[in-house]
Order: C-alpha cells, then sequence, then structure tokens
C-alpha cells in the first residue's frame, strides 16, 4: 500500500474517531489525560483520541425510588414507607467530581432522611401530612446535596403501608366517627323540626277554622285505611272557636 495512502487513510480514521456528538439535554466534562478540562456544550464536538476521553451527564429532572422502608412512628406504631425523589443536575462538574454515583449518593440520604423525619412524628401525621413530610425529607436531602451541584425538584410520599391490626383498628374508629356524625345530623333533624312543629301549633291556634281543616286532614289520611272505623266521642261544636271582639 502506498505510504501516502496508509498516512490519509489513518489521519482519516483519527479523525472520525474523536467525533462526539451532544444532544441538548446533555453535556459532557473533557478529561485530558485524567485531568478536567471543561465542560462541553450541545451540538457536534471534536475531541483528541486516547488523549482527551469525556463523560456525559444528563441534566434533565431525573427520577429515584426511595425503597420501602421500615419505620417506628413516635406512637410506637410499625409501618413500611416509600416514597419517590425528583432531582436535577445544576452543575455537572460538581457532580462528577465531588461524588462518586450521585445517584446512589441521593438514594441513600433519601432512605435516611425518610426514616429519621418519619420516626419523629405520629402514624396520624404521616397519614394527613405526605406533603409536609416530604418537604422536610427534601430539606435534608438538599442540605447535602447543593455543594454537589443537584438540586431536588420534590420529594413525595408514595405508600404507607400499616399492619393488618392496625388497619382494622383505623376502620372501626372510622365506623365510629361516621356513627357519631349521623347521630349528631339526627338530632339537629329533630330539633329543626321540633322547632317548625312548635311554630305551627302556634299558628294553628290563632285561628279555630285552621284547627277544624287540620282535623278534617287527619280523618281523610286515616280514612284512607279501608279497614278503620272513626269514632267522634266529642260533637264538633266543642271545638275551640275564635273569640268575637
Amino acid at each position: 500500500m502506498n505510504p501516502m495512502m496508509f498516512f490519509f487513510l489513518f489521519l482519516a480514521l483519527f479523525l472520525l474517531a474523536g467525533i462526539r456528538i451532544i444532544f441538548e439535554y446533555k453535556r459532557a466534562l473533557k478529561f485530558r489525560f485524567g485531568k478536567y478540562v471543561k465542560t462541553l456544550q450541545p451540538g457536534f464536538r471534536w475531541i483528541i483520541p486516547i488523549v482527551e476521553t469525556i463523560q456525559i451527564v444528563d441534566i434533565r429532572v431525573i427520577t429515584i425510588n426511595i425503597v420501602s422502608q421500615e419505620v417506628m412512628t413516635e406512637d410506637n406504631v410499625p409501618c413500611s414507607i416509600d416514597g419517590v425523589v425528583f432531582f436535577q443536575i445544576k452543575d455537572p462538574e460538581k457532580a462528577v467530581l465531588e461524588v462518586e454515583e450521585f445517584t446512589f449518593a441521593i438514594t441513600q440520604l433519601s432512605q435516611a432522611a425518610l426514616r429519621d423525619v418519619c420516626g419523629k412524628v405520629e402514624l396520624d401525621t404521616i397519614l394527613s401530612k405526605r406533603e409536609e413530610m416530604g418537604k422536610n425529607i427534601k430539606a435534608i436531602v438538599e442540605s447535602e446535596t447543593h455543594q454537589w451541584g443537584i438540586e431536588i425538584s420534590d420529594v413525595k410520599i408514595k405508600d404507607i403501608q400499616l399492619p393488618e391490626n392496625m388497619r382494622r383498628m383505623m376502620a372501626n374508629q372510622a365506623e365510629a366517627e361516621r356513627s357519631r356524625r349521623a347521630r349528631i345530623i339526627l338530632a339537629q333533624a329533630e330539633e329543626q323540626a321540633a322547632d317548625m312543629l312548635l311554630l305551627a301549633g302556634k299558628k294553628i291556634d290563632q285561628s279555630p277554622s285552621a284547627i277544624k281543616l287540620r282535623l278534617y286532614q287527619t280523618l281523610s289520611n286515616i280514612a284512607a285505611e279501608k279497614n278503620s272505623t272513626i269514632l267522634f266521642p266529642f260533637p264538633e261544636e266543642v271545638l275551640p272557636k275564635k273569640s268575637k271582639d
């Protein structure tokens, strides 16, 4: 083979080997002989083969799960809690140079923070204030990851698993609470009905003709039953009449 052709072939392969395409949602850290040089922006980039290497970092929002953690709450109730963490790399250089495998580090921090936060409150607080618990966990994790150039977007508590006996007790408590509310509503209805009947009775007492009409209506309702016999123990004239002035 012609030495000149061999040289151009080698040069072409050398140039092609250094071509890198970096997507918009990624950044590339360039190292020369193992030393950090700079961060490459998206687009068509070229590095010196063998001499230079790059490490790709995704700057989109990344989601990782917090595996179920066994937690003993402040009121001594054992439960299993899991969640999810949303984070984004704001400084790729720090994320790579300051910590080894930042995803694993955030996972461990989140697990420890979840156990710490949920272990300091009662079960009712965890069940009713998940959003607040997530914010507390986020604050603890973010205080560590801030120096790594990583921003914690949000932390959510997904599921809370309770022992079977605790579930039954909570179901009984909820049933008792519903029964209490039903009785209160029924008592309030009886009170309102009594007030309305008292008001209607006072209005009827003011008019003898209204009393007669009410009596006839009552008799009509009773007569709807075919097997009923109605007896008048007193004549209608004894009913109270309106006094004439």
